[in-house]
């Protein structure tokens, strides 16, 4: 008898946080407590694995480098760098993410990260960018609480 294993196509404790997500809470300003807290909440799960995509690493610091000293910026990445595991991108990503269903291009390519990483969760503020893609669930930051500890 030939018994094959069978993969999950999603992993329930992989957690994927998109990039709007990430630069909410770190922008210091009160209207993104939301994104801060959320994070707070994410690493405070057991047995949850995070993720972010090199992408927002780099949108993270162009969008800083005006607003924060350098020394403040890799503080951040660094704070970054221990809480999630960082997934880089290939050019297949890139054209996987080019012919995907939803609005916005960029949102497509953390989408196909997210998948390729078998995240069950994509926590993000632009629900409505996500509602097309198959997969993943997306969820908003101030609903974070209904992954349980």
């Amino acid at each position: 008898m030939n018994m094959t294993a069978r993969t999950k196509p999603y992993n329930p404790n992989h957690i994927f946080v998109d990039t709007n997500v990430v630069i909410g809470a770190y922008c210091g300003d009160g209207k993104h407590q939301v994104d801060e807290d959320c994070l707070h909440y994410l690493s405070s799960l057991n047995g949850k694995r995070l993720f972010i995509s090199a992408l927002s690493i780099a949108q993270l610091v162009s969008l800083f480098q005006k607003k924060r000293t350098n020394e403040e910026i890799i503080d951040i990445v660094h704070q970054l760098q221990h809480r999630f595991t960082i997934v880089g991108f290939t050019n297949n990503d890139i054209n996987e993410a080019l012919v995907e269903t939803g609005a916005d291009i960029e949102d497509n390519i953390q989408y196909v990260i997210a998948k390729k990483q078998k995240c069950r969760i994509l926590v993000t503020n632009n629900i409505k960018d996500y509602r097309l893609l198959m997969g993943v669930e997306a969820i908003k930051p101030s609903k974070i609480r209904i992954i349980s500890r």
